[in-house]
């Protein structure tokens, strides 16, 4: 018993530092507005939340759209096939690098705060994307045109059964 877990323990410690070795670059893919995969690893970028796929956001006239999709095809534009560099941070609860990563000296999440596509996320960031954030919702960039739901909210609501259109409802906005 103690042997199983000592080898658990070795295990789980060399594929910490595998997710966690050295610096990543390549070609990117985009798997949602906050999450990439280069070589095979997905990534989760550092310090901020990026509306989720299935999430609806009300843009100006207050019709909704798919805010998660948005963000997830801006980025797959802003990056435009360019080598994209990593450095990791951690890992999250799901296994997944959380990184900071570039495009060109770029800040990726920089970049979708900026735009309105992202949230600062204080509970990990310290605050590190609020200047970016507060110019996107001076200027009415992204999701700041209209309402929203911070997407640890959506999610939350989703995994309480709720659905798309509900967990969207503009009601549990910003204020």
């Amino acid at each position: 018993m103690v042997l199983r877990n000592v080898i658990a323990a070795l295990l789980l410690l060399a594929s910490t530092s595998m997710a966690m070795s050295g610096d990543m670059t390549g070609q990117a893919s985009v798997i949602d507005g906050d999450t990439l995969e280069i070589h095979g690893r997905r990534i989760r970028l550092w310090g901020i939340d990026a509306p989720e796929s299935s999430q609806l956001c009300r843009s100006d006239d207050s019709l909704q759209y798919r805010c998660g999709a948005k963000a997830a095809n801006d980025l797959d534009a802003f990056i435009a096939r360019r080598p994209v560099s990593c450095v990791p941070v951690s890992l999250d609860q799901y296994g997944r690098t959380v990184a900071t990563c570039s495009v060109d000296g770029a800040d990726l999440a920089e970049w979708l705060v900026r735009n309105g596509l992202a949230l600062d996320w204080p509970r990990y960031s310290r605050g590190r994307y609020d200047p970016a954030q507060r110019g996107a919702e001076h200027t009415g960039r992204g999701i700041w045109v209209g309402s929203y739901v911070a997407p640890w909210l959506y999610r939350a609501c989703m995994r309480e059964g709720g659905t798309p259109g509900g967990c969207s409802d503009d009601t549990n906005a910003h204020p």
